[in-house]
C-alpha cells in the first residue's frame, strides 16, 4: 500500500473526524462533537500551536493522522516537538502508515529545527509499542497528571 503524509486541510474533516474518534475510542476517553470541532479548528488556525499531518492512501482515503506542537525544553534551552496524537484506522495497520507519519513529523521537526519528537503512549499499546521502538528511544521518565 502506497502511503501519502500531506497536512490536514478543510475538506478532510469527516475523514478525520472519524479518525479521531477511533483514537478517542482506543484509549477510552470520552469525546464530544464539539471537543472534535475545537480540535479541528486548532489544526485549520496556522496561529495556533497544535499542527496535524494525515496518512493517505493510493486510493486518497485518509487511513491515519497525527498532531503534534512545539515545547518549550528550558533545561536545554531548545525548542522541541511533542506528538500528542498518532492513530492508523485498524484496516491500515501493517501499511507503513504509522511509520510514515512520524517520518513527517521528523521532516517537520528538521525543518523548524527542534531536535527531539517526544511522545507518550500507554504501557498496554503493544502495537503502537512496537512502531515506537524502532524509530525511537524509551526513556525511563514517569509522566504525572495533576488535576487543577
Amino acid at each position: 500500500m502506497a502511503i501519502t503524509i500531506r497536512p490536514v486541510r478543510a475538506e478532510d474533516r469527516s475523514a478525520w473526524d472519524g479518525l479521531y474518534k477511533g483514537y478517542a475510542a482506543f484509549y477510552k476517553v470520552e469525546q464530544t462533537e464539539e471537543m472534535r470541532d475545537r480540535v479541528f479548528g486548532w489544526l485549520m488556525d496556522p496561529d495556533h500551536g497544535c499542527s496535524g499531518l494525515v496518512a493517505e492512501d493510493e486510493n486518497g482515503k485518509l487511513v491515519g493522522l497525527t498532531h503534534f506542537r512545539p515545547f518549550a525544553s528550558p533545561l536545554r534551552a531548545v525548542t522541541n516537538c511533542f506528538l500528542d496524537d498518532i492513530f492508523v484506522d485498524p484496516a491500515a495497520r501493517g501499511s507503513g502508515a504509522a511509520d510514515a507519519l512520524i517520518a513527517g513529523v521528523a521532516d517537520v521537526a528538521r525543518k523548524k529545527g527542534w531536535p527531539v519528537v517526544r511522545w507518550i503512549t500507554a504501557d498496554d499499546n503493544y502495537r503502537g509499542r512496537g512502531v515506537y521502538d524502532k524509530v525511537a528511544t524509551r526513556t525511563m521518565w514517569v509522566t504525572y497528571d495533576m488535576k487543577v
